[in-house]
């Protein structure tokens, strides 16, 4: 069976998103619950002007849930750990008849952090798949959503630190993991980031998530976070990534970072590269921030006829990812 994985910005027939239930994400004061929760849903009904949206709700925030979300979401009630769907939820790809299927990979809470509770969430990708009759792939590669950018024409950004990351792939090489990725995604040209944005690799963090480094644009070109100040420790990432996209004689667009460097816990991942592409919309993470309207110019231009929304996502980044790691497409 020959797969491909659609881009993000062909036609979907939903997104899929979870509601925060407990853990970090969700926070311990009341105060920090609603945000979360508030967070979360503003994306969901977001999305939800522009396609079919389905919430994944645990049983006990069924009637909580609803107070959030947009009548217009579809929801389904099943037991989660967490709230980062991109990662723990399915991959889904197309046969050569255009058939969906849903890639299951293993999933162990962003390489058995010792915060992460998944035994939940390990089930959920296939519990999707059963749900919309969807086939079902299962791969032995511990992988997220997260850590993969793909353009549609077999090529795949990932890091070095994520897919060889020794919690989630300790026995695998290089060629074992491209291998895994040509048989599931389709693809053939690897290109090997060495790591991801520095706060990545805090306590909560994904130890190198692809998806707030660089993506591709619908044109071909590649968009990465361009951290211009050189007091940021992210200066070095967005050069050498910029390097190796130059060395290989890819067409760029610089997405210049925030200017905010620093939030209460220190060095800030903001990062405007983590956008969510909707039938004719972008989700577009917001600072409050002098770079915003910018980066809101420069996603209009590599996405035409999209409306590009703004949404603030620091929330969803002091909990550890943004507006792409909370969504996961369903195409068409």
């Amino acid at each position: 069976m020959t797969l491909t994985m659609p881009p993000e910005w062909e036609k979907h027939q939903r997104t899929f998103i979870a509601f925060p239930h407990t853990g970090y994400t969700l926070g311990n004061t009341q105060a920090e619950q609603n945000a979360a929760r508030q967070a979360w849903a503003s994306v969901a009904n977001a999305a939800s002007e522009y396609e079919k949206v389905t919430a994944i709700v645990h049983p006990d925030d069924e009637r909580l849930a609803a107070k959030f979300l947009s009548s217009e979401i579809e929801v389904m009630i099943e037991k989660i750990d967490d709230a980062w769907i991109r990662d723990s939820g399915p991959t889904f790809v197309k046969d050569q008849a255009g058939k969906l299927a849903a890639i299951d990979w293993i999933f162990n809470g962003w390489g058995a952090q010792g915060w992460a509770e998944y035994s939940n969430d390990e089930m959920i990708a296939s519990k999707i798949a059963a749900r919309y009759g969807v086939e079902l792939i299962k791969s032995d590669l511990v992988n997220e959503g997260g850590g993969i950018h793909i353009n549609g024409k077999g090529q795949v950004l990932l890091t070095e630190t994520v897919q060889l990351d020794p919690g989630r792939n300790p026995d695998w090489s290089k060629e074992q993991v491209e291998q895994e990725l040509s048989r599931t995604l389709g693809v053939t040209d690897f290109v090997w980031l060495k790591s991801g944005l520095t706060r990545d690799y805090d306590e909560f963090g994904t130890r190198g998530h692809v998806d707030i480094v660089a993506c591709y644009a619908p044109d071909g070109r590649v968009i990465y976070h361009d951290q211009k100040n050189p007091n940021h420790p992210d200066h070095l990432v967005s050069a050498e990534v910029r390097d190796q996209f130059f060395r290989r004689g890819q067409e760029l667009v610089s997405l210049p970072a925030p200017e905010t460097l620093k939030d209460s816990v220190g060095y800030v991942d903001y990062s405007y590269v983590n956008h969510y592409v909707l039938n004719n919309a972008v989700l577009l993470g917001s600072f409050d921030d002098s770079n915003d309207k910018e980066a809101r110019s420069i996603l209009r231009d590599c996405y035409p006829g999209r409306e590009v929304v703004l949404l603030d996502a620091r929330e969803l980044f002091a909990r550890g990812g943004g507006i792409h790691c909370i969504t996961q497409q369903q195409p068409a």
